[in-house]
This record gives structure tokens, C-alpha cells and sequence, in this order.
């Protein structure tokens, strides 16, 4: 007998360059467009949730608290970086941040530089820079997170693009 699965054999998986993240001060939001951390090796988005435990006769009964959510970004540090010196600067003043998660694997139907994405705001909880000698300076962030996120789409510009992964150039010159 042939069973049906509910499987998606022939889906492709996204490679970790395809998932990038976008940062910008909410105070920019009508001066400036979001940006991405150069040299990003890392990130990641965690959501949590505590749950407390009464016993009872009969067992125990779990009540879940309210979920929290991080981003955490690692990158190589590139030189002459302002926007890692001015999320710290927001760190320090306790500004909120405008953070994108955006699948550059899954285009929107409509609109040029489009993608899925999700949006969240939050605060810089944590920067750590580490300098060895036999390493490149590696700078890690962690966002802590507001409420739940929104989903939506992106733009992600052509030059946000590249910075996630090499983009085909022509041989011929391409300024003016």
C-alpha cells in the first residue's frame, strides 16, 4: 500500500549566506535606510519562553510566560566601521533599534529587491570585541528583543545584496 507524506522531498535548503540581517536606530527611520553588518560570519534569532511549575494531587500544571527573543550577530571587524560605533552609541543611550531578518532565498511576488522578512524592534544588550594574535578582531552582538516580530517584505538594496554574497560583474567598465 502507497502512503502519502506530507514531506517536502524535493525542497532545496537555504544556505546561511541567504538570511541576513539589517540594523538602523529607530530615530533614523526618516533620514536613513538600514545596513548590515560587513564581514557578518554569524547570526542567529532565538526565542525562549519560561514556564512556571505548581504541583498539584493530580501532577503538575505548567503555566508558560510571555516568550523573549535575541538576535545575535559575529563578524570580523572591518575597518573604518561606523555603524558598529554607532549601535554601541545606542547601547550607551538606551535607543531603540529597527532589526530586519530577510531571506534573500524567497523573493516577494510584486516589487523590485523585495524579500520575506521579519521585523522587529529592540535594544543593544551586549558587545563583545576579541582581539588575539593570531585572529582578526571578531566583534558579537546581542539584540534584545521587543514583543514578537512582524512579517513582511524588504527592500534589500543591490549593494545590501552583494554584501551577502558575490554578485556576477561584466568585464566591461560599469561607471560612468
Amino acid at each position: 500500500m502507497f502512503r502519502m507524506f506530507r514531506l517536502q522531498m524535493f525542497a532545496e535548503a537555504i544556505a546561511g549566506t541567504k538570511i541576513v540581517y539589517l540594523y538602523r536606530l529607530l530615530s533614523k527611520q526618516s533620514t536613513g535606510s538600514a545596513s548590515g553588518i560587513a564581514f557578518a560570519t554569524e547570526n542567529s534569532r532565538t526565542k525562549s519562553k519560561d514556564s512556571d511549575s505548581t504541583a498539584t494531587k493530580d501532577g503538575s500544571v505548567r503555566t508558560p510566560g510571555v516568550a523573549e527573543s535575541e538576535v545575535t550577530s559575529t563578524s570580523l571587524l572591518a575597518q573604518g566601521d561606523t555603524l558598529l560605533d554607532e549601535l554601541e552609541k545606542a547601547m550607551d543611550n538606551n535607543e531603540l533599534i529597527e532589526v530586519w531578518e530577510v531571506n534573500l532565498a524567497e523573493p516577494a511576488e510584486e516589487g523590485d529587491n523585495k524579500f520575506k522578512a521579519k521585523y522587529f524592534q529592540g535594544y543593544l544588550t551586549e558587545k563583545e570585541v576579541t582581539s588575539n594574535a593570531e585572529d582578526n578582531v571578531e566583534v558579537s552582538l546581542t539584540f534584545g528583543l521587543q514583543g514578537n516580530g512582524v512579517d513582511g517584505e524588504a527592500t534589500v538594496t543591490q549593494t545590501q545584496q552583494e554584501m551577502a554574497a558575490y554578485v556576477f560583474k561584466d568585464t566591461r567598465p560599469t561607471g560612468a
